[in-house]
């Protein structure tokens, strides 16, 4: 009645976003100007699930027009120290919620499950990063998560564990949440709903009631359990299989109903469904018949699967979709990733901000009558391909199998969220293959947009360029702030280089100082032993003069007298039988070696170095 939203998936889709606050839901939904839900956070934007104003007409809006908003970034930055970081860690049939700061380490989450789960840290395997497994001391903002996170615990180590008691089990039952599939027989539609283990039966089938508007007491029902005979019983009692359990309700008849929609049925044999029957109207426009829209759709007329069911290799499965996909449609077609879903992430996201590229995940499904016309005629088409090459990585899975769905699913939930997963596991046959178009932010992936099979090649050109413009106005921004980044850390180089080459010349300084010390240290060391070498030589030849004669002396004696550089004068007696060695010794013992000085007679001027050492004259 406030919003005009008449399609229940979709109501249900936005109340589980609010944690079932229906003012926040409503609020959230009114104002379709700005297309963004707003969190109880008070500003935060919870990225993901927004529908278009322009694709819910005034009368009532229909699945097949709803699509994922553009989320533009907010301009309002808004500083919250510090960010805190949701976990929903699983193990076994347990789940434990953590809640850090983005400034702790993955160890810490560990040492929390280790009190919560009584698992040692040294037997515990956490999974579930998108980076692949991190370290016990990696802290959790380098990580890049989003706010809210899904992991798992792994305990090969361990054995598993014993059975409790009965009332021990029912209690934890009782504290369980239980996901109950639910089909309205009559117009073929489910209904996931979410039960606590200790709500009663009566309390699902009045839910049953306000959506399917079957009173309690005219309701068919099918798949409850053989134990659950009393309506007063609560769930985690009733035997359902956990966490998911399918039930089928319809409206119980009298025998004159019975037959009279008997009859009717015989005559209208048109299924409702979610999507509009002029969808399927126009078929022909697109070249194919009735036989090839309602024969060539199912899988029995097909020779081969799109995908393994249970591949064990992501890149073999797609090896295998990407041939048969040729075989199908031919060899124009766009180029779809061969890898892993997480390969595919950071060969789109993860490099530098100017290569990077939008994802497009093509979801297909062989019971879908649309799929045909949707992959000859539109995803096949050479300017969707050239688009889809040039702008875009594209990676492909089939959810034809119930097993390959599932694994999808589980990974559009740990990547994408919740909200996103459901809103594909909610979809109905008939409104495939789907088309996500996925912009990576700095913490989390943002689905943009999600395009249904029952569209036009013009329309479909459409969304991918108003994608592609949102991209590149993020894209520039991404650019702007990485080359800023780039600037920082180019000028941080240039400065630890420039003081590196700073603290290599004064260490080369230094060393040449210390040389230069070393060097004299040496010079002067050479210079004493020299010194000593002299003195000792002096000292010996002193020694070995022979005594000076007396004036008064039977033999003949000379009296010399030297003069030195100095002006000083030296003078002593010697016998004129000494030798000319006896002078040479004497002037060297005052400290004149003969090697370094000569000694020379004044008249006539004669060298004595070059005189024979015989006797001296008188």
């Amino acid at each position: 009645a406030c919003t005009g939203i008449e399609n229940i998936d979709e109501a249900i889709t936005l109340l589980e976003q609010n944690n079932w606050d229906l003012v926040a839901a409503i609020n959230g939904v009114i104002p379709q100007e700005n297309g963004i839900l707003q969190s109880e956070y008070g500003g935060e934007t919870i990225p993901g699930h927004a529908f278009d104003s322009a694709s819910q007409p005034t009368p009532a809006p229909t699945p097949s027009s709803s699509a994922f908003r553009p989320v533009m970034p907010s301009r309002q930055i808004v500083e919250r120290q510090p960010r805190m970081l949701d976990f929903r860690v699983e193990y076994r049939d347990k789940n434990v919620d953590v809640v850090l700061e983005d400034s702790c380490t993955v160890g810490e989450i560990k040492q929390i499950l280790e009190n919560e789960l009584q698992i040692p840290v040294s037997k515990m395997l956490l999974k579930g990063w998108k980076t692949g497994d991190v370290e016990d001391s990696t802290v959790l903002k380098s990580l890049h998560l989003p706010k809210n996170n899904s992991l798992y615990v792994l305990t090969p180590d361990l054995p598993p564990p014993s059975s409790s008691s009965h009332a021990g089990a029912l209690q934890e039952s009782l504290n369980q949440n239980f996901m109950l599939i639910i089909t309205h027989r009559e117009v073929q539609r489910e209904y996931n709903l979410n039960f606590s283990g200790s709500s009663t039966i009566q309390e699902v089938k009045r839910n049953v009631y306000d959506l399917t508007s079957i009173p309690v007491r005219h309701q068919l029902w099918e798949g409850w359990p053989t134990s659950a005979t009393d309506d007063s019983m609560c769930l985690a009692e009733s035997g359902l299989s956990y966490p998911c359990h399918r039930l089928t309700v319809g409206r119980r008849s009298s025998p004159a109903q019975t037959q009279e929609q008997s009859e009717e049925q015989s005559t209208d044999v048109h299924m409702v469904s979610d999507s509009d029957g002029d969808d399927f109207e126009d078929a022909t426009e697109f070249g194919v018949d009735d036989g090839e829209v309602f024969g060539m759709a199912s899988s029995a007329l097909r020779k081969s699967p799109m995908m393994p069911e249970n591949a064990e290799n992501e890149g073999d499965a797609l090896l295998q979709f990407t041939a048969e996909f040729s075989s199908r449609y031919g060899d124009c077609h766009p180029v779809f990733f061969i890898g892993s879903l997480e390969a595919a992430f950071q060969e789109a996201f993860y490099v530098k901000a100017r290569d990077r590229k939008l994802l497009a995940i093509y979801l297909h499904h062989d019971e879908s009558v649309l799929t045909n016309v949707f992959c000859s005629q539109m995803l096949c088409a050479e300017s969707i391909v050239s688009y889809l090459s040039q702008n875009f990585i594209t990676w492909a899975w089939d959810l034809t199998k119930d097993a390959n769905r599932a694994r999808f699913l589980t990974m559009c939930n740990r990547h994408f969220g919740s909200v996103v997963a459901q809103t594909i596991r909610t979809q109905k046959t008939d409104q495939f293959p789907l088309f996500l178009i996925i912009m990576g932010k700095r913490s989390s992936n943002e689905v943009l947009n999600v395009i249904q099979g029952n569209t036009t090649v013009d329309e479909l050109m459409m969304r991918l360029m108003a994608a592609m413009e949102i991209f590149t106005a993020q894209q520039q921004e991404d650019i702007k702030d990485e080359d800023e980044r780039e600037a920082r850390e180019n000028m941080k180089r240039e400065q630890d280089e420039a003081y590196r080459l700073s603290l290599e010349a004064d260490r080369a300084k230094r060393e040449a100082h210390e040389r230069e010390m070393a060097e004299q240290f040496r010079l002067e060391q050479i210079r004493k032993e020299q010194e000593e070498e002299r003195e000792a030589i002096r000292l010996s030849l002193e020694q070995a003069l022979p005594p000076e004669p007396k004036e008064e002396n039977a033999e003949p004696v000379s009296k010399l007298r030297i003069r030195t550089p100095s002006g000083e004068f030296l003078e002593r007696r010697f016998l004129a039988s000494n030798k000319l060695q006896i002078v040479f010794d004497f002037v060297a013992s005052k400290g004149f070696p003969w090697d370094e000085f000569k000694l020379l007679s004044t008249f006539p001027r004669r060298d004595d170095e070059n005189v024979n050492c015989g006797n001296l004259p008188l």
